[in-house]
């Protein structure tokens, strides 16, 4: 979910398909392109401090050595301002805050009427904007990451599927992505001659081609969500939020949906109708995706998403061709080895490297994506000695990386063979334990002697014997079984000595679930397990 024109929509030729599920902890949606999963996102029921959130703060601490102030949003700690964050238009935003606040909107829902103050300078001294401890809108640029409380922004931007609205001046800027000459002066006269005085408009590489209707309904939804936040101001306390993102699934769709999506599927009834809805209204030709799961299998299950999370995450990744990748996290940066596993070397080292390393950049890239791995990156890739394969990986990674919503710069190798990529990081990073604890174990890494295992096992045999059975069989990791059952005539196996001693028939069956030094009696009449 960006709110700047950088992250927009890049179409591509990909089937994509968006998997929801619902659940009492909240909404995992999983993207999938050409069936493999590149996002993963998760929207808990009372998430705060989200990217794009609006806030009425409080100004607590003014901090001229960095060039910066702290404001409480409500957050246990409070966020960080700085100056370069601060819109041209801070004394607009002061103003707009203090009489909405009061309710003294003379402009009442005209805000083409409100009168804008003088901007601040691009290169200004924070003391110099900032008298006294305002109370004033601040939007939230980066969720709170580990140590840190959120970071703000006093650029307020509203985004839309085509446009992305921002109050305070009446600037239309055009996606450079958007390439046409033609398109770009179509869509900037289009533009102007719709949008609301006091609005500057951005317009979104998902607008190309879109006509004045869709335009036009784009903006005067993002006029409405400013007036309803005008409205949530009236007596408003600061802290407070005052506009919320919207949800999840729907932001999500929002900056996603194109006609490369194949499918949309969700297993709950009421998301199924809000999805459909807002589908229905912003592409309706592609209401049909929108389908309910309704299998008794596990949403994620179905869809491969389970499989692939647990094999995604973690420090190693294995790729097809036995080359791995391992994955280090520090607090500065991340680093990825790429290692060659077992690749055959019959092609020679030279182009076996070239082509670990270029399947090992498509793994990088759709891991950076998954985990939303953000800051400095640093790729270990297999040392190239020719110029051109090393220039080949390198467009390779720009050309993968293209489908990224988060801004971000790509290196080329330096002669150690390191690439480094910066990439936009506006939440913390996605990090799923893919370990279980050991039911042999329970964690704690050890387990009983195995010496003793079948002393143990005799003595309930005897137990069981006294509370009336006399035919059970016996489930046992296979191990253990051919330990039980081995034996000849002349020295009887240990189940044919029980059965002897203590006058009870035990069949031993291999059961390839069960832990090695686990094992359970069942009553071969009724099939119940016998409780010990």
């Amino acid at each position: 979910m960006a709110f700047a024109a950088g992250a927009e929509l890049v179409h591509s030729r990909m089937n994509k398909e968006l998997i929801i599920n619902v659940s009492s902890e909240g909404v995992e949606i999983a993207l999938l392109e050409d069936k493999k999963l590149v996002e993963l996102h998760y929207g808990r029921g009372q998430d705060q401090f989200a990217v794009g959130d609006l806030y009425l703060g409080k100004v607590k601490k003014l901090m001229p050595g960095l060039n910066a102030v702290f404001v409480d949003v409500g957050y246990e700690k409070d966020a960080f301002l700085h100056y370069t964050d601060l819109s041209p238009y801070l004394k607009s935003l002061v103003k707009f805050s203090k009489l909405s606040v009061e309710g003294n909107t003379s402009w009442g829902d005209d805000f083409g009427k409100f009168k804008n103050e003088p901007e601040i300078l691009k290169s200004g001294k924070i003391t110099e904007v900032f008298t006294g401890k305002p109370e004033i809108i601040v939007q939230i640029l980066k969720e709170p990451i580990s140590s840190k409380g959120p970071r703000l922004s006093c650029e307020i931007s509203l985004p839309g599927r085509f446009v992305v609205v921002t109050p305070f001046n009446d600037v239309v800027a055009i996606s450079r992505k958007i390439h046409s000459s033609e398109e770009r002066k179509r869509l900037q006269r289009i533009v102007e001659s719709i949008k609301p005085k006091n609005f500057g408009v951005i317009v979104r590489t998902a607008a190309e081609g879109k006509n004045t209707a869709e335009l036009h309904t784009d903006i005067l939804e993002l006029e409405k969500m400013w007036k309803t936040l005008q409205h949530n101001l009236k007596g408003a306390k600061a802290p407070q939020m005052v506009l919320s993102e919207q949800d999840k699934t729907t932001s999500i769709l929002r900056d996603l949906l194109s006609t490369s999506f194949q499918k949309i599927v969700v297993n709950d009834k009421k998301l199924l109708a809000v999805t459909k809805e807002y589908v229905s209204r912003i592409s309706p030709e592609q209401e049909e995706i929108v389908t309910l799961h309704n299998n008794s299998q596990s949403i994620f299950d179905t869809y491969g998403v389970s499989k692939q999370v647990k094999s995604s995450f973690g420090k190693t990744v294995n790729l097809n061709s036995g080359a791995y990748l391992i994955i280090e996290h520090t607090e500065a940066l991340h680093v990825i080895d790429v290692n060659s596993g077992t690749r055959s070397a019959e092609a020679g080292q030279e182009q076996n490297a070239l082509a670990t390393n270029l399947e090992a950049a498509q793994e990088v890239v759709r891991q950076m994506r998954l985990r939303d791995l953000g800051g400095i990156i640093i790729i270990d890739f297999i040392d190239m000695k020719l110029a051109e394969n090393r220039k080949q990986l390198y467009e390779a990674m720009e050309d993968l990386m293209a489908n990224d919503r988060a801004r971000h710069t790509v290196l080329p190798l330096t002669k150690f063979g390191l690439m480094q990529v910066t990439r936009q990081r506006l939440r913390p990073e996605l990090n799923i334990s893919t370990s279980e604890v050991c039911p042999t174990c329970k964690g704690t890494g050890q387990i009983g002697p195995s010496i003793l295992l079948g002393d143990d096992i005799e003595k309930d045999l005897k137990y069981i014997v006294t509370q009336g059975h006399r035919n059970v069989t016996l489930h046992v990791h296979p191990i253990l079984e051919a330990y039980l059952t081995k034996g000849t005539f002349f020295k009887p196996s240990i189940v044919k000595r029980w059965d002897k001693e203590h006058k009870v028939k035990v069949k031993v069956i291999a059961d390839n679930n069960s832990p090695l030094t686990e094992y359970n009696f069942y009553d071969k009449a009724t099939d119940d397990l016998i409780k010990l």
